[in-house]
Parts: C-alpha cells; structure tokens; sequence
C-alpha cells in the first residue's frame, strides 16, 4: 500500500474528532470505507494507530508518533493549495506563468525564491509528485513546462520523445539515515555490511526506489527485510532504530536520526531537468536550479564532506 496524503488526512480527521464515525462525516465518505482504509494503513505500518474502545478512538504510543509527523505535512498541503487556488484567481488569464513539477528536494524552496525575483510578474504554480514518470508525461502533454525528477541508477525512466532532458548531477550519492544511536552511526562512513542486520524502509511508489535498492542490496549478498511506506512516516520507524532507509544527501540534520554516506557509493541517482524543446528561458531556469541545489548542498555538513572528499566543482563558486 502507497500512503498519499489523503491516508494521512484520515488519520488526523479520526484523532481530532475521536471517532470513526464522525471522522466518515468530516471526510465525506462512508464509516466502513474509512474502517477498511485505517486497516489497511495499520497494516502498510505494521502496528496499531488507533484503540478502538466504546467510547471511541483513541491513538496508540505509535499512532501519536505517527500523528506528529502527519499533520504538518497535511496543513502544508491545505496551505499550499489555499495559496495556489488564490494565486490562481489573481492571475490574469493571458499573463506569464510557468508550470513547475518536481519530485521531493530541498533545493526546492530554493529554486522558487529565485523565480519569484528574476519573474516577478510570472505566475508560478507548483506540482510536487513522488512519480518522476508522471511528472516527465504532464511535461509531454502540455500540462507542465518544466520538471525536476530523479532518476535511479539502473532503473532508467520513461521518457517520452517530446520532452528534452538536461542533466543537472550526473551521479548524486544516495546516503542511509538510522538512529542516532545505531552503533554504524559511530563511523562517518558506513559500510553496507554493518546493516546487514536491519530492515531496510521503502517507498515502492517512488519509480525506481524499490527496485534500486534491492539490486544494490543483492549484489551486495544481502536479503534483508523490508517495510514499505512514505519516508515521511519512515522517520518515525527510523529514530527508534527499527529500520534504516536510503536518503538525499541533501537532508537536513536532527538530533534523534544519523544522516551517513555509504562505503562506495553503491546507491545513486542522476538529477534532471525535463522540459519542451525550445521553451523559452529555459537555461536562466536550469541556472536557478542548479544556484539552489549548490545551496542546498552546501548547507548539508555530511554532503559538504562528501563534496570536498571527491573534490566536487559544486564546491567551486557559483
């Protein structure tokens, strides 16, 4: 099962109204639907969300966990739509925009702050989708103007012959998060042997993910165990150290989670720039990306690290 944010949504609307039933009524669909879904979400997780008792619904030890980590990204879902539907209405019917997808990066933010200052009187909209083939096929059939999706080494996407592919990283390193007190987490770079014991989380709905990781891992002579589900949730498994998951060297630092790069680089992924052949101001946009992900990199003291190791030319001034 893929957790989107509408499971997430379901979740919140349950604590909040501490009922199924009601909950059914706030969401707008029947009670045995929601029932069946907050089934198949408890199993998707592995452990119970919710105790069902007379009185209603209340959130386990693991479903506050899971809770605190939900309606975050839920609000900034709500928000980020309030504030696309008013743009929308502000916007003039024949004025310039563009139409940006992207796949989850923190050079994201980043990028759209450049926008905004270089296209002051462009109106940008925003399409987030953990499908780098969904993104690369709204470019082909006119739906999007750009899109910056990843690809995962030895899993090539799906792409169509209308859209023109720039690359922004050839071979981006993918690191592993664990807790804090993984006992791998004590060296600054970890070898796949040392996890050999762990489960490994997953997100099956993110091309290539899945498929990625389990070569790595069987070249690798391993067959460890696997959870699938949204690395949103997965931190809340990952901090108490019951999985570890691959990651974006770019993510940002927390005390209860371990951010490292593995011996050799064995998981990796090629970042690009999808857009229409011949689209105007298309390498000013390219520019704006590549500005921000440098940001981004840099901000990241473990990829900074890798960088300079490697002697990277991101290191190099803008």
């Amino acid at each position: 099962m893929e957790l989107e944010v509408r499971h997430l949504r379901a979740l919140c609307a349950i604590a909040d109204t501490g009922s199924l039933h009601k909950a059914a009524r706030q969401l707008g669909v029947s009670q045995p639907s929601l029932t069946t879904q907050l089934q198949r979400i408890e199993r998707a997780l592995g452990e119970e969300l919710f105790l069902r008792e007379r009185t209603g619904c209340t959130p386990t030890l693991f479903g506050r966990t899971v809770l605190g980590r939900a309606r975050p990204l839920v609000d900034g879902m709500s928000e980020l739509i309030a504030e696309a539907r008013a743009a929308a209405e502000r916007s003039s019917a024949d004025g310039p925009r563009l139409r940006i997808g992207s796949t989850a990066s923190r050079a994201l933010p980043g990028w759209l702050r450049r926008l905004h200052r270089r296209l002051p009187d462009t109106e940008t909209s925003l399409r987030v989708d953990v499908s780098a083939n969904a993104l690369l096929r709204r470019v082909a059939d006119g739906g999007l103007d750009v899109a910056f999706v990843h690809e995962v080494e030895g899993c090539p996407l799906r792409v169509p012959p209308e859209v023109e592919l720039r690359v922004l990283v050839e071979r981006e390193p993918q690191f592993v998060s664990m807790a804090a007190d993984h006992p791998a987490a004590r060296h600054p770079v970890v070898e796949l042997a040392d996890l050999a014991g762990d489960r490994w989380m997953v997100d099956p709905s993110v091309d290539g993910e899945w498929e990625g990781l389990r070569r790595v891992l069987t070249t690798a002579g391993f067959s460890p165990s696997f959870l699938h589900g949204d690395y949103h949730t997965a931190a809340s498994l990952i901090v108490t150290g019951e999985a570890v998951a691959p990651c974006q060297p770019t993510s940002g630092p927390r005390e209860d989670m371990a951010i490292r790069p593995l011996a050799g680089d064995p998981l990796a992924v090629r970042l690009l720039l999808a857009c229409a052949p011949g689209a105007p101001g298309l390498w000013e946009v390219f520019a704006d990306l590549r500005a921000s992900y440098r940001d981004a990199a840099l901000a990241a003291a473990p990829y900074r690290r890798w960088l300079s190791h490697h002697g990277s030319p991101l290191l190099m001034a803008a």
